[in-house]
Order: structure tokens, then sequence, then C-alpha cells
């Protein structure tokens, strides 16, 4: 599927510079990562792959994915001293770099997240695309394809037949419409993940319906970035 532009994308967001690649991209990233987790992280392992391999520390990008780690937004002033907050917090973090991943676009990012409190861990592999556009491609050795500018739902459950077909229905009855859909699994009958961006909200009462079934074991959903 052809990806559209806005005007949104040509301009840029509201951020502290020096790059939308480069800072605001980034910190989206992190965002959608700790969404994910559920939760600020405590451990962080943050690997940038090949362009950003490069630059990351000189044009500030080291700097943007421990902002987003922390919770913050793009235009946070805050981002500029985003080790001392990460001292502060508690965040520890470490980086590591590989230059020549020629699979992979040339802005990505790696994050590798703990929260000791929970016991939660996830492994988030996202692209920054350009103008603070980013793209979601990998959870958990799961393949993903989504940009949280939308409406996300993240299913996994257990390779039962008619998941898929089911989990679209209650969608569907909750008045929402599905915009993209993404499914991916181990094996046959085996660990899935269903990646499914939607145009407006779902309810609180569809979500606990979907955490209630037998077959389904974790259920999180991002509200759409502002």
């Amino acid at each position: 599927m052809a990806e559209k532009s806005s005007i949104f994308d040509m301009i840029g967001p509201v951020m502290i510079g020096p790059s939308s690649s480069h800072t605001a991209g980034v910190v989206r990233i992190a965002s959608a990562a700790i969404r994910i987790l559920g939760s600020l992280p405590t451990h962080a392992v943050i690997t940038f792959y090949n362009s950003f391999a490069r630059t990351y520390e000189g044009h500030g990008s080291d700097r943007a994915i421990i902002a987003g780690l922390l919770g913050m937004a793009t235009d946070d002033v805050r981002i500029r001293e985003a080790f001392d907050h990460a001292k502060a917090a508690g965040l520890q973090y470490t980086f590591q770099s590989v230059g020549n991943a020629s699979t992979m676009h040339p802005n990505t990012i790696k994050v590798q997240l703990r929260d000791e409190r929970t016991g939660h861990a996830v492994e988030v592999v996202g692209q920054s695309r350009g103008g603070g556009v980013i793209r979601i491609v990998e959870v958990d050795g799961f393949p993903a394809d989504f940009s949280t500018a939308l409406h996300t739902l993240i299913v996994d459950a257990d390779d039962v037949p008619g998941s898929i077909a089911f989990i679209a229905s209650v969608i569907a009855h909750d008045d929402c419409n599905i915009a993209t859909m993404s499914v991916s699994r181990k094996g046959k009958h085996d660990a899935a993940r269903q990646f499914i961006e939607m145009d407006s909200s779902l309810k609180d009462i569809t979500l606990e319906y979907l955490r209630q079934l037998s077959w389904v074991h974790r259920v999180t959903y991002i509200a759409a970035a502002e």
C-alpha cells in the first residue's frame, strides 16, 4: 500500500532540533516503545543502525531516544538535558551501533526495554522516515507495520482458526473502522500477533472483552499520537 503524505509531513512537527529525523522521529519511536511496554522502563539497550550509527551523538539522537523513554514529547525543552533527567529517574541505558546493516532502513533504531517493577520487557524496531514520521517494523521479533499516527491495537494470541475474522468483527461492532492490519505468527497453531490500525478509538469495554478471551494472552492499545 502506497504511503500518503500530508502537509504536516512536509512541514514537520513542533520539536526541539536539530532535525525531525534525528530528534522528533527518534522521540516518537521511544514513545511508541514505552506505550507497548506499558510503563517507563528501568533498563534500556538502544542500538542505532546505518546512518544513525554514524551520527546519533553529533545530531542529538542519543538524547532524543532517552527523552522519549522518559515520556517527553518532541517539543519538550528538557530533551537537551535528557541524560541528567535519566540519572535522576534511575533509568539505566546502554548505546550500541551497527554501521552496515544493508537490509535495514538508513535511520533505524532498536530499543530493548525492561521494567523491573512489573517484570515486563519488550523489543521494538523503528524507522525514522523524516518529518517526524515513524514506522514500527518489528515488536518482539514479530514483523509489524504501523506508525502510531492512528489508534493501534496489538493482540497477542494463540493461532486459532477464525481468530483474525473474530477480532475484526468485534472491532466492527464497536463502530470502529480498520485502516490496516498485519498478522504474523511463529508457526502453525503457535503464538501469533495482530497489529491493527484504526480510524477511531475503541471503547474500554471492548478492550476488556478481548482481554477475557481464553486464547488471547495480551491486548495492548495505543491511542493515536497527537
